[in-house]
């Protein structure tokens, strides 16, 4: 619901944002919130058949509950990202579906992403001010902006647990561009949707525990399947 409360249509644009999840499983739960009627199914057929998934009334409804969930996870279920489910990947198709695309430059940009820490990869976003495309491989465009980054940090940056500036300091995430690009560049992402919650947390000095028992979701969701122990 999440998902598609910020404007995922595609089965695969789900199937990214959930990683692990079967394809069975995903296409059952999507027919079970078409059957209580908070979801439809459209079938778009100009050129080539595809499908999109598209919220009711009741569905839109559901806005204010899960942003409910999500202030309650980043204020008493949410803290810093555990290693091993730092995903690279998964980070950037977030930062794909919360790209502001009203203050991108005219021109296209290449930015290249430089992970190194819990996993190492480069990974490249291309920007446009009508459309964004995430590439796993280079795509043979000119590079505008280079970041280098521990990819612990760009989550903590990516959820507000820590500053850009904070990190850019340290040098745990380095911007390499002509310097209006790499001065706009935090601009041009929404970042996390619980990212004001989790920056008022921070502010009023409460972390929560770590995440290693809690149910939580890397992006400041609730996952109910998790339970503590």
């Amino acid at each position: 619901m999440r998902d598609l409360l910020n404007g995922a249509r595609h089965f695969n644009e789900l199937e990214r944002g959930l990683p692990g999840i079967s394809k069975a499983l995903l296409a059952n739960r999507l027919r079970h919130l078409q059957d209580v009627g908070v979801l439809e199914k459209w079938r778009n057929e100009n050129g080539r058949k595809t499908t999109e998934y598209h919220l009711t009334p009741a569905g839109e409804e559901l806005q204010t509950v899960v942003q409910a969930l999500q202030t309650w996870g980043a204020r008493w279920a949410f803290g810093e990202p555990d290693p091993k489910e730092l995903d690279p990947l998964l980070l950037l198709w977030w930062m794909r579906g919360r790209v502001r695309q009203d203050v991108l430059p005219d021109e296209r940009i290449v930015v290249e992403f430089n992970f190194y820490g819990a996993v190492d990869g480069s990974y490249w976003l291309v920007l446009t001010r009508t459309d964004v495309s995430l590439c796993l491989q280079y795509p043979g465009y000119e590079v505008d902006v280079v970041v280098t980054a521990d990819l612990s940090t760009f989550f903590q940056v990516w959820l507000g647990w820590m500053s850009y500036a904070d990190a850019l300091r340290t040098k745990r995430i380095e911007v390499e561009a002509l310097p209006a690009l790499a001065r706009d560049f935090p601009k041009w992402f929404a970042w996390s949707p619980a990212f004001e919650t989790v920056r008022a947390e921070r502010s009023a000095g409460r972390r929560p525990p770590s995440l290693s028992s809690k149910p939580f979701r890397r992006d400041g969701a609730i996952d109910l399947h998790r339970t503590s122990p």
